[in-house]
């Protein structure tokens, strides 16, 4: 199975940081994985329940903690109290088994057991003390070094919150070629899904 690949560019106060990519792992976590994918992407257009773009380009990173994670996924109020997946609200906990071991781990956020929306987290080291609380759905495996850790470092205020403007200001799907970079892939047309999510908004 090949698993997929997605993006975020990420601009910290307007100017252009760079560009990470995740492996998402569809083998174990395949409801997950999809719905992450398709909020990259945008492709399912308008939520029916906020009427909300279903989407991750223009949301923030709200949450960062020095050494531990930083966190995001709420484009419907931005401040980590909202959020939802292609499913509607909330759905079920995937693949509980996989440990929180390691830095650079895409995980699902959540209030408790079963309920994932769409707010994720990035561990910046191991997590024991998390694992089989939250599903482990991918990992970083391009620009660790050079952007998360770089956001690790933006200054943050009392609650966490950081000080500076992250914002995911691009993100998509990674298409599978022959004979291109980064093991095969390459960036997908997003504009293409920008148009389809507006096109499906408009009707």
């Amino acid at each position: 199975m090949v698993r997929p690949r997605v993006f975020f560019d990420i601009t910290v106060d307007g100017t252009p940081l760079g560009r990470f990519i995740f492996e998402l792992y569809s083998d174990s976590a395949p409801k997950t994985t999809e719905n992450f994918r398709a909020l990259c992407t945008g492709e399912k257009g308008l939520s029916s329940v906020s009427e909300h773009p279903l989407y991750y380009k223009n949301s923030i990173i709200h949450r960062s903690i020095r050494d531990f994670m930083i966190q995001g996924g709420d484009f419907t109020r931005r401040n980590g109290t909202g959020g939802e997946s292609i499913y509607g609200n909330v759905f079920a906990d995937e693949d509980l088994s996989r440990p929180l071991n390691s830095e650079g781990l895409l995980c699902m956020a959540n209030k408790g057991p079963n309920t994932n929306g769409s707010q994720f987290f990035i561990t910046l080291r191991d997590c024991p003390h998390l694992s089989g609380k939250h599903v482990v759905f991918g990992k970083v495996i391009q620009g660790y070094e050079d952007v998360i850790k770089r956001l690790a470092q933006v200054p943050v205020d009392e609650k966490d919150r950081p000080k500076t403007l992250i914002t995911i200001a691009n993100c998509g799907e990674l298409e599978l070629r022959s004979k291109n970079t980064l093991g095969g892939y390459q960036s997908c047309s997003i504009g293409f899904y920008h148009i389809r999510a507006m096109l499906t908004s408009t009707s």
